[in-house]
């Protein structure tokens, strides 16, 4: 029998003895390869040698797309692993044409993102962000006041209502967190959750979205980029939220219309906002890039540092995920995937498409 052939391509580890390791605890015994490619980022599937795609039947991707040109490349693919929750970056009809089974990894980086949308949170709701950048100001001749500076911003949790959209296993990590760091009152929304669940956690449930951002004064978004959730928080959420609110985004860029973003942040609806996702990731930086012209108006205001949002949006490289924890978390729960579907069967983690 011909052995499964599983690929990391993008180059992620100095070897694969951890894959052989994981791999060869299979229940079925079946014989397998690994193997590695070194596309890194920007590299293209076509670039690995056809007589090695022909023969891949499992595939992990973490930071590539996979269209439907490169679904074709692969003639036996049997099992791809997204090597992480979101699943966006994949071409879902393509890979379903080809009798493809997706897979991702719900149960890694759940602390990490987690502690990272409080800590955005935090850093925008205790000032943190507005005095560090009035301390470090560099183009005034005038040292900066040693003082606090009164803005909508800062605001006491225990009278405050802490909102979630979305209330996965990192959401209802978000809500035990802010929970225990007193806001007063933790509601959520959540469509696809049985009756009860708010009950189990001590937090309140809303029956609407708009009902969520209505009431919400931090407001800390966690659901996935499909169809029904893109472009989803835009003018209409945002012009709901109560003057001087806050917004956190650790989901997914494509939630959150950046042109209406901006304006609640312009008109002073939003005090602030932390970001740890955008739409197009990664922002074009060089200024020799033919892309950098096109970086949203928001996020070139952000990276000048204008004074009108100086201490009210932080942004951060989608990197709430990281700890050197996770990410051996992202390996190992991977590995384990792969096998247990590619080799044994199973359906571990297995995502099906009508169920997005």
């Amino acid at each position: 029998m011909a052995p499964f052939v599983v690929l990391e391509p993008e180059g992620l580890y100095a070897d694969t003895s951890l894959e052989h390791t994981i791999l060869s605890t299979s229940l079925s015994k079946l014989p397998f390869e690994v193997h590695q490619a070194n596309l890194g980022e920007d590299l293209s599937y076509s670039t690995i040698p056809a007589e090695l795609r022909q023969r891949v039947n499992g595939l992990f991707v973490f930071r590539h797309w996979v269209k439907a040109d490169d679904v074709d490349l692969f003639e036996n693919l049997k099992v791809i692993v997204r090597m992480g929750v979101g699943y966006d970056r994949l071409d879902r009809v393509a890979l379903d044409r080809n009798g493809v089974v997706v897979c991702n990894c719900p149960d890694y980086g759940t602390t990490e993102v987690a502690d990272h949308a409080i800590g955005l949170a935090l850093s925008l709701r205790r000032g943190i962000l507005l005095h560090h950048d009035a301390q470090r100001t560099l183009t005034s001749p005038e040292p900066a006041l040693w003082e606090y500076i009164p803005s909508p911003l800062v605001q006491r949790p225990s009278v405050r209502t802490f909102g979630i959209l979305g209330l996965g296993r990192i959401g209802t990590a978000v809500a035990l967190r802010a929970k225990a760091l007193g806001w007063s009152k933790v509601v959520f929304f959540d469509p696809y959750l049985p009756n009860g669940v708010d009950r189990a956690l001590g937090i309140d449930r809303v029956r609407t979205k708009e009902e969520l951002f209505e009431c919400s004064d931090t407001l800390s978004l966690h659901v996935p980029l499909t169809g029904e959730t893109r472009g989803i928080v835009g003018k209409d959420l945002l012009g709901r939220m109560k003057k001087g609110s806050i917004l956190v985004n650790t989901s997914r860029g494509g939630v959150v219309d950046l042109d209406a973003l901006e304006d609640a942040l312009k008109s002073g609806k939003l005090a602030g906002a932390g970001l740890d996702v955008i739409p197009v990731e990664p922002a074009p930086r060089k200024p020799g890039q033919k892309e950098v012209e096109n970086v949203h108006s928001l996020i070139q205001a952000y990276r000048k540092g204008e004074e009108w949002l100086k201490g009210r949006l932080v942004i951060t490289p989608h990197v709430a995920f990281y700890s050197q924890e996770s990410w051996d978390d992202i390996r190992r729960l991977s590995c384990e995937t792969m096998r247990d579907v590619l080799l044994d069967g199973l359906k571990t983690n297995v995502i099906r498409i009508e169920d997005e």
